[in-house]
């Protein structure tokens, strides 16, 4: 009797401890001033709400009818089993860009935490500072510069294999195969396209299951994006297991790639990134530097298709650049710096059409914004949409207008679509090389027709056209 009063009277009083602490939680809660807004069903929240409005292509009308009958600052809901404070407007983008390791630090679903397990992503302070600056010394213009050729190679033999001779592409799966081998060539020199077609087919499963709840289940979307990520990492494993060796003896260069970049290249501190971390923040830049730019270049297809006017200013900047050229010269860092209008077009797409819709934090201490309070532990969001489409910011919004970006641009804090402050996306210069040579390439050997003009965009998790977008192709008036 005895050792089962010892045994059941600690498991009564944490259980009483632990009710007294929910209730105190309660009704400090209640104290408090939160924003306006619903936390929807237990657990689930509004996660049904917000992923129907993402498959409809109407991730904004989730937004926007919050703003408007909530709050335009900031309101409360609650995705994913978390309650999230969602921050509108360029000082909300501020507050949040500003404060990380202050008030915020960064936090993703939990089936991206676990999926991208030792990348950067989920690094926070002095490790993410550290981990960062090691990436960004491959990533930067200075060194991304010298790739540039080989850029504009891939593309032009990616044209010639997968467009020309074709009267029709389905431009979304088509396009994949050039951003996707253009990230293996330059982050893990895989070449072989029997190879980077094997690798690719990972990667459709991994992407899928990326945000969402992880629910490890056969047959559910995280499960098998687990099952795809550690058959990627086996994969980027046999290449390290190889490469050392090859540097070792001498037989590849130290700046071959990122892939060599890492195992050669310590931090500040002389710590050299383990073979998890090298795995991991590979995994995490091939994913996010080929799908994004896949989903911004597919926009760019459907508008150039859908006015003539900005597909002909875009044709003559990139002929003038072809006519300052010898015959076969591939592009140099000179000629992307003359593509001012063609960038243009291309940040005016992000604006109407981000690859994705924005981020997370963790409030890592008791938040007072906009007069609310936001208690320590939960979840805050910034969403492109707040800003991207304000009138008030944008005027006609709607209207697709690349002189926005002449000039000093947009109103700080509210063009974002990579993000901000130390958390902006490591692959920013990356992607407006990879967007820029493959405008470059395509306007110069095609004109285009949308099969079809109205077809609907969705959000998947990246924003992808619903029926790939088919477009007829005819071959341009100029030839290379």
């Amino acid at each position: 009797m005895e050792v089962i009063n010892l045994i059941v009277l600690p498991t009564i009083l944490a259980l009483f401890v632990l009710f007294l602490h929910f209730i105190t939680r309660i009704i400090k809660l209640r104290n408090l001033h939160l924003p306006k807004g619903t936390l929807g069903w237990p657990i689930i929240g509004e996660t049904y709400q917000f992923f129907k409005a993402n498959i409809e292509g109407k991730q904004i009308r989730f937004i926007q009818e919050r703003m408007k009958k909530y709050d335009t600052k900031v309101f409360k809901t609650s995705m994913f089993g978390e309650n999230i404070v969602v921050f509108c407007g360029p000082i909300g983008n501020k507050f949040l860009f500003s404060n990380e390791n202050k008030n915020v630090q960064v936090w993703w679903p939990s089936s991206v935490t676990n999926l991208l397990r030792f990348s950067i992503l989920n690094k926070v302070g002095d490790e993410a500072k550290i981990t960062r600056k090691l990436l960004m010394s491959f990533l930067n213009p200075e060194t991304l510069r010298n790739y540039l050729p080989k850029m504009d190679r891939i593309a032009q033999h990616h044209i010639n294999t997968h467009w020309k001779g074709k009267d029709q592409v389905v431009v979304y799966p088509t396009i994949q195969l050039y951003t996707f081998e253009l990230a293996c060539c330059l982050f893990l020199s895989i070449e072989d396209p029997i190879h980077v077609t094997k690798f690719s087919s990972h990667f459709e499963e991994f992407i899928k299951g990326i945000i969402g709840f992880s629910i490890n289940i056969p047959g559910t979307r995280f499960h098998k994006a687990m099952k795809a990520a550690n058959e990627i990492r086996k994969e980027i494993k046999i290449i390290m297991k190889k490469r050392k060796v090859d540097l070792e003896d001498k037989k590849t260069s130290p700046t071959q790639d990122l892939l060599s970049h890492l195992l050669v290249t310590s931090d500040t501190n002389g710590r050299f990134l383990s073979e998890m971390e090298i795995i991991d923040n590979i995994l995490l830049l091939l994913f996010a530097g080929h799908d994004t730019s896949r989903s911004v270049l597919s926009s760019v297809m459907k508008y150039l298709g859908n006015l003539p006017e900005v597909y002909e200013q875009v044709l003559k900047e990139q002929l003038e650049i072809s006519h300052g050229k010898e015959e076969g010269e591939l592009l140099q860092w000179e000629d992307v710096q003359k593509m001012k209008y063609s960038w243009n077009v291309a940040s005016e797409v992000m604006r109407l059409s981000p690859p994705v819709g924005g981020a997370y934090r963790n409030a890592i201490k008791d938040v007072t914004y906009a007069d609310y309070n936001i208690p320590g532990g939960w979840k805050l969001h910034w969403n492109v949409h707040t800003t991207h489409m304000d009138p008030t910011l944008f005027p006609n919004p709607e209207k697709f207008d690349a002189t926005r970006f002449e000039g000093e641009g947009p109103t700080p804090y509210s063009y974002v679509p990579f993000g901000g402050g130390p958390r902006m996306c490591l692959g920013q210069e990356f992607a407006r090389l990879e967007i820029l040579v493959f405008m470059h390439n395509i306007v110069k050997c095609f004109k285009w027709n949308l099969v079809n003009p109205d077809e609907k965009f969705k959000f998947d998790p990246m924003l992808e056209p619903e029926k790939g977008l088919p477009i007829q192709l005819q071959p341009s008036h100029y030839t290379s």
